[in-house]
């Protein structure tokens, strides 16, 4: 005991004895000190420190520390009758006192040897300490570190131990602590500060999070507690070595790698900085653990940031214990489900099972990080650094999309997402425009805010540019030269407008002018809106045989070359469209009226989604259909003109051309009707019956009823709903340039184009009343009941011919002259042959006024069917021009002169008219 209170007297008086006079022999001390530490003996660690210096530079009082001292050696009398041997010095509790395991050295030789043959067994080996460093296997990071992680020093023998703190000087265990902090500042245990118990190197969470460090006991309080200080700023080190390794691997894209190469430079500079710290431990005497702490703060004030941003990408990679939200959302196979079908695969960029923050997501995160450290000059700068590094690669892939057209993205972080199952040739058969709107969409959640107010024109600018590149417009080859590398140049927002800009002024030059559009959009109109009409009126003409046959039986091949007969028929205007050849006849079985409401009935589907549902749904054959009922137009239309005349707006343009041609065919009917009615010498013979007469004129005055209302319809579709619309259309691309003023900027861009062309064509079916169920169902009536008066007219020229007393007998009537006598004569005679009439006399000797009364009841009852669906038609149309279509209001006065002097003129009587 004697012995240790004169170490302490000795350590207080040399403690005086530096304080008051300047240090000598430095070096020299310095080098046996390195000899010393290589040997890592306990005996001969620190016999000879280097520096004898206080931890403040002030004397400590001699009676504090004797006072120390003898608290010591109250401790090791009370735990001297607990001593055991165990085979490893470190497993005993975290509080005992540091000089337990110590104290048994200081026994006598005899008590060692009688200790020895205690507790040593003969057979029990010696422990052996054979650390073998070895190479992890490769990963997908190049530059991860693969040296095998070492054992802990807590594992390694006790004649490695170093001598405990309590036996070193105060400067001598300052000088340990520094030497001890550069091993650790570097991510290695020294030999008085090592890793916590709770700390497994060898799990990759515990790295990710850092290890908690513990000091060996018996150092001076004033020493552990700045040395405590300073350990944080070496697991922030140990952390981000391990996440610049994590996040380095393939699958979290190039964003991160790019992140993870400035960390590891600024990492790298950090080295340097420990290399100028252990020089000047080791040549500068007056060096400090004061002055180690100032050199670090402004470095570990940087680890610190560093530290808490890949502490936030972690949390959102799921890497630490908490979780992100986004993975455990519930819908995710949903996502997967959704990706799937629209042709997506599950690559490491689709795969929606575990979210991986990369791309925009993790420039989001360092900007967010940005915004809130704003108010710190050093972390701003920091983080600036950060982002510019990180968003170069992000710049370079957002260069290439918006000044070539493509994607460059094996990752799949892109703010852009491309379809490459979706190619021009769905074009084709394509009726939801999936080329144009889903083979490139955006992908809404990553997207970095410095592109959130712009991301529909960058989506737009590569877009348009890949259509033009598509066409050999774009040289793929040169290089992009002055553009921004990185979110935080200024002229970051120019550069996205002036893309967009030269990408929609370069597509709409290529439609406008390379491939004439407006000559093509009135190509379409020529064929489908039938205007002008002379060239179909003779192709009618030519075809009657063949579209009057049913739908199974019409040779299509026969119509088309009688079609293209037509075109090129010299004097018509459509002889001099270029695009005749485009134009194609084809058959449609299912009926215009099933066709359209097939179509309005469909709910509860996306938006463009529409007509889609028109391939998958089953088909409900007219079996009453003809020629003329089923006589559909097609065109061929190329690429890129194909973006605007897609196969949704050939449909839309399909379904007018067939409501026209319904009403064209249906005023056919009826014209033949009247000449019928002006020509035939049953309808024109003045009859002696006043009844007969009287029938006549109401069969009369229906037929010009059902005139009117087709005609004044199809007036009202062609003039003023078509046209109107269509010269508004044209007006938006009266310059070539695409601009209403001629400057040669174009004031819209092409989605906006191809977005017109779509309103004007829903605009022409809604005014031509296609799109709504109850007025299609109220004009499919009406037209049916033209259609049935029409084609009743033959029979009904019998029945006259049968119920009229002059034309019975075989006598001349008086009223009558002897050519319209002869003529009738051989018409009836042709139809007694034709018809095989053998009961001739049964029909003669009929009631006259029976036929007569039953051909009243007839005409009565299509009178009041066509009466009622009419003025049903015009209060549907009041309705809707007064919440919907203005323009109805004027069908609606037109209309109303068709139904005047009826029952149905002042408003139906019956309110289950309106149910009907």
């Amino acid at each position: 005991m004697s012995s240790r209170v004169s170490n302490s007297d000795t350590r207080n008086g040399t403690t005086d004895d530096t304080n008051q006079r300047p240090r000598a022999q430095g070096h020299s001390s310095r080098g046996s000190q390195h000899e010393q530490r290589s040997t890592r003996s306990p005996q001969s660690s620190f016999t000879n420190p280097a520096h004898k210096r206080t931890a403040s530079g002030n004397p400590r009082p001699a009676s504090r520390s004797t006072e120390e001292r003898r608290t010591e050696r109250v401790t090791v009398t009370t735990k001297e009758k607990l001593i055991t041997r165990t085979k490893s010095p470190e497993r005993r509790s975290k509080d005992a006192p540091p000089p337990e395991k110590w104290r048994a050295k200081e026994l006598t030789k005899s008590r060692q040897s009688e200790a020895k043959a205690k507790d040593v067994k003969p057979d029990a080996p010696p422990a052996t300490w054979d650390p073998i460093v070895s190479l992890t296997p490769h990963t997908t990071a190049p530059l991860a570190i693969r040296v095998s992680i070492p054992p802990s020093a807590s594992d390694a023998p006790q004649s490695l131990q170093p001598q405990p703190l309590h036996e070193l000087s105060l400067e001598a265990q300052e000088a340990a602590m520094i030497e001890d902090l550069l091993f650790v500042f570097m991510g290695y245990e020294g030999q008085y500060i090592r890793y916590a118990y709770s700390y497994d190197p060898n799990e990759e969470r515990d790295r990710l999070t850092g290890p908690d460090f513990k000091i060996q006991p018996g150092l001076d309080p004033s020493l552990q507690d700045l040395t405590m200080s300073m350990l944080k700023m070496a697991t922030h080190y140990l952390a981000l070595e391990t996440f610049v390794d994590v996040q380095s691997r393939e699958e979290f894209g190039a964003v991160n790698h790019a992140l993870c190469a400035a960390i590891r430079k600024l990492l790298q500079d950090y080295l340097v900085m420990i290399a100028q710290l252990e020089t000047q431990f080791l040549t500068n005497e007056t060096f400090t653990l004061h002055l180690l702490n100032v050199h670090t703060l402004p470095t570990s004030q940087m680890m610190l940031q560093l530290y808490s941003l890949a502490h936030e990408f972690l949390k959102k990679n799921a890497l630490l214990d908490v979780e992100s939200e986004e993975d455990s959302d519930p819908d995710d196979i949903e996502k997967v489900l959704e990706n799937l079908k629209r042709g997506g695969d599950l690559m490491p960029g689709n795969m929606t099972g575990k979210k991986i923050c990369k791309g925009g997501v993790a420039i989001g995160l360092i900007t967010k990080k940005l915004e809130t450290m704003s108010g710190d000059p050093a972390a701003r700068s920091l983080l600036t650094s950060l982002l510019r590094d990180a968003s170069r690669p992000y710049t370079a892939m957002l260069n290439e999309w918006m000044h070539h057209g493509e994607i460059r993205d094996p990752h799949g972080e892109f703010l852009i997402r491309e379809q490459k199952s979706i190619g021009r040739s769905t074009l084709e058969q394509d009726y939801i425009d999936d080329y144009w709107g889903r083979r490139y969409t955006i992908r809404k959640d990553d997207i970095p805010s410095q592109l959130q107010g712009v991301k529909d024109k960058v989506l737009l600018a590569g877009k348009y540019l890949n259509v033009v590149r598509e066409c050999g417009g774009v040289d793929v080859s040169k290089v992009v030269q002055d553009v921004p590398k990185s979110f935080d140049d200024p002229r970051f927002l120019d550069n996205v407008n002036n893309a967009y800009a030269h990408a929609n002024e370069s597509l709409m030059k290529l439609l406008l002018t390379t491939h004439a559009l407006p000559a093509r959009l009135q190509s379409l109109k020529h064929y489908f809106f039938l205007d002008p009409s002379d060239y179909f009126t003779y192709f009618m003409e030519l075809s009657a045989s063949e579209l009057r046959k049913p739908v199974k039986s019409v040779n299509t091949v026969k119509l088309q070359s009688l079609l293209d007969l037509v075109l090129r028929q010299p004097g018509s205007i459509v002889s001099l469209d270029p695009f005749k050849e485009d134009v194609h006849i084809e058959m449609n079985e299912v009926s215009l009226i099933k066709m359209l409401q097939r179509v309005v009935n469909i709910t509860g589907m996306e938006q463009g989604e529409t007509l889609a549902a028109l391939t998958n749904q089953p088909t409900e054959v007219d079996k009453n259909a003809v020629g003329f009922t089923s006589l559909q137009l097609d065109y061929t239309v190329p690429f890129p003109v194909s973006l605007v005349i897609s196969r949704r707006t050939v449909w839309r343009y399909q379904a007018l051309f067939r409501y026209l041609l319904s009403l064209r065919y249906l005023e056919l009917q009826l014209t033949t009707t009247w000449q019928t009615h002006n020509t035939g010498v049953v309808w024109c013979h003045k009859s002696s019956m006043r009844r007969v007469e009287i029938w006549k004129r109401r069969v009369w005055t229906l037929r010009a009823r059902m005139i009117v209302f087709v005609q004044q319809l199809l007036y009202f579709c062609t003039l003023e709903v078509i046209e109107p619309n269509w010269q508004s259309l044209m007006s938006r691309l009266k310059a070539k340039d695409g601009s209403l003023d001629g400057s040669g900027k174009p004031d819209r861009t092409v989605d906006e184009l191809m977005q017109d062309h779509v309103d004007f064509l829903d605009t022409c079916l809604k005014g031509c009343m296609l799109t709504n169920g109850k007025l299609i169902r109220i004009h499919s009536k009406l037209m049916q009941t033209c259609v049935a008066f029409a084609a009743h007219m033959n029979w009904l020229s019998r029945e006259l011919e049968k119920s009229d007393p002059d034309l019975i007998g075989p006598v001349q009537p008086p009223n009558m002259t002897d050519k319209e006598w002869k003529r009738y004569q051989a018409v009836k005679s042709h139809h007694q042959k034709s018809h095989n009439d053998s009961g001739g006399g049964v029909s003669q000797l009929h009631d006259e006024e029976a036929r007569i009364t039953n051909l009243f009841d007839l005409i009565g009852g299509w009178e009041r069917n066509f009466s009622r669906h009419l003025q049903i038609l015009l209060d549907a149309l009041n309705h809707y021009a007064a919440t919907e279509t203005v323009v109805l209001l004027s069908l609606c006065a037109r209309l109303a002169t068709a139904n005047q002097g009826t029952e149905y003129d002042a408003g139906p009587r019956n309110e289950e008219n309106l149910a009907a």
